[in-house]
């Protein structure tokens, strides 16, 4: 029995990779999450115009990256082998190209092919030079053919991008709070296209439940209701729940807002929650409309249309929170691993490229607006300075410095083989290391198979830095789009909301 167990372990390793998943993460964001970001912008409308013109915009298409190149003194391009990034203290990184087009009211231009910037590469992903090579191979083109990869080389060193972990996001979690202003806290953390806006469903002694979001603090429910569109009593405690058991918890909250009767009433109560009652009425009723499409619930929808829904997703939160506070339901486990999520390489990629990619359209505007006051038609390419993206993609990665959040990325461990594979299988929490959190420290039962149990660092890390289990793996699969599952799970019985109404 012993040496079967051997034989299945020594197969498991020869089969597979220890960092696949890193890898897998960034293929996924080059080939679809750099587009994705890119469409979230698509195009840019100018405000100074060309004379003669109405309208006139910047349409960005498709953008994709070729093979790592170097560029020498004399201005030639040529292949660059992540050795060489090392020996000369460069950085290993491929050139970004996106198709970009003027429209001028409603003519479009001819496409044109504009440089970016450069990416740095990860070693062994899709777009790396060492993928699919042999040993021998590896060995001729002078790098250690163990080598996992999985990191990047900037300025000639090795850095890793750690694995963070965080809440899941878009998820209600209910918590007691005996102490406080409220007894029960519900937390939802919505998020959508790097946006991540903190929101709270909270219950006081009365029973009396408020949203809190943005700069929104104590809007009773009922009121949000009404300010979604749904206005009648009986239509909001539908939403909630049919059960009677609850009705007197949803009474007295109904009750407490019965002065509230219309979509404008509750406008404008939550324009002097805003403090900004003072403004035109047609002006206010709008920013407050404006205010709740954008910051309430975005992970939902930012359209009139979605208003419905998170009118929907309100009701259900409000009646978790109620079954939590009379004891029907337990309080949810933030600890409990169902409940984290590991943000790997592609989705902190994502992240850091989506910001800079902003800055960049930002900055193209600019220059093209300050020709365009000189009298000249300038060229895509003489308005787009590369170095912008380059020198914030190379910065972040050789600081660490991911906008708010400071040491994501870490100069790889090189000590021995079993340092680099546990440097490059960190998972960092981003609770502060100076605050106790006892229970977030702690070895939780759904960490088994998961996480190892025995290495952390002592001292004021101990619990916050852990390691990946030697045979745990991490999926990075493709996110699919909810519209296609939806008519197999409606072949199968669900209802939409649209279906009920």
């Amino acid at each position: 029995m012993p040496e079967l167990s051997k034989q299945v372990i020594k197969s498991y390793f020869e089969a597979s990779d220890l960092v696949a998943y890193n890898t897998n993460s960034f293929n996924m964001f080059i080939k679809k999450g750099m587009q994705s970001i890119v469409d979230e912008v698509k195009k840019v409308g100018l405000d100074i115009k060309p004379e003669g013109y109405e309208n006139y915009e910047i349409e960005f298409g498709e953008i994709w990256i070729e093979d790592p190149i170097m560029r020498e003194a004399d201005g030639s391009n040529r292949k660059m082998l992540p050795i060489e990034a090392r020996i000369r203290d460069l950085v290993y990184e491929a050139p970004i190209y996106i198709k970009m087009t003027v429209v001028a009211d409603g003519v479009r231009d001819d496409e044109t092919t504009v440089y970016l910037g450069n990416m740095p590469i990860m070693l062994k992903s899709d777009y790396c030079y060492l993928k699919n090579k042999t040993h021998s191979e590896l060995i001729e083109m002078g790098e250690d053919a163990s080598d996992p990869g999985g990191y990047f080389i900037i300025n000639g060193t090795e850095r890793v991008i750690i694995i963070v972990e965080d809440l899941a996001p878009n998820k209600l979690f209910v918590q007691e709070n005996p102490h406080g202003k409220y007894d029960y806290i519900g937390k939802i953390f919505s998020e959508r296209r790097g946006y991540r806006i903190p929101h709270e469903i909270v219950r006081n002694k009365q029973s009396m439940v408020y949203a809190n979001f943005t700069r929104l603090k104590d809007i009773p429910f009922a009121v949000l209701m009404k300010a979604l569109g749904v206005v009648k009593d009986k239509e909001i405690a539908q939403l909630i729940s049919e059960r009677e058991d609850l009705y007197n918890d949803i009474y007295i909250n109904l009750y407490e807002a019965q002065d509230v009767k219309t979509q404008k009433d509750a406008l404008d109560f939550i324009a002097k929650k805003a403090k900004i009652s003072y403004i035109e009425e047609d002006k206010r009723a709008e920013r407050i409309l404006n205010l709740i499409d954008k910051y309430f619930l975005p992970h939902i929808g930012s359209s009139v249309e979605a208003r419905i829904l998170k009118a929907h997703y309100l009701g259900k939160c409000v009646k978790k929170v109620l079954l939590v506070s009379n004891k029907e339901l337990p309080t949810d486990d933030k600890d409990h691993y169902s409940n984290k999520r590991l943000r790997l390489a592609g989705d902190l990629m994502e992240t850091l490229f989506r910001s800079s990619f902003r800055m960049m359209v930002s900055d193209i505007k600019y220059n093209y607006e300050r020709l365009i006051k000189r009298g000249r038609i300038p060229s895509l390419q003489g308005v787009t300075r590369s170095k912008i993206l380059t020198s914030r993609l190379r910065s972040s990665l050789a600081t660490g410095n991911w906008g708010s959040r400071e040491g994501i990325s870490q100069r790889l461990d090189r000590l021995n083989y079993f340092a680099t594979i546990s440097n490059l299988r960190r998972v960092v929490s981003l609770l502060s290391s100076s605050r106790e959190n006892f229970e977030a420290r702690d070895l939780h039962p759904t960490h088994w198979g998961k996480l190892c149990t025995s290495e952390t660092p002592e001292g004021q890390n101990v619990g916050l830095r852990k390691n990946l289990a030697v045979t745990a793996e991490v999926s990075s699969e493709e996110k699919i789009h909810y519209s296609k599952l939806l008519p197999s799970l409606k072949e199968l019985g669900m209802k939409t909301i649209g279906d009920l109404k």
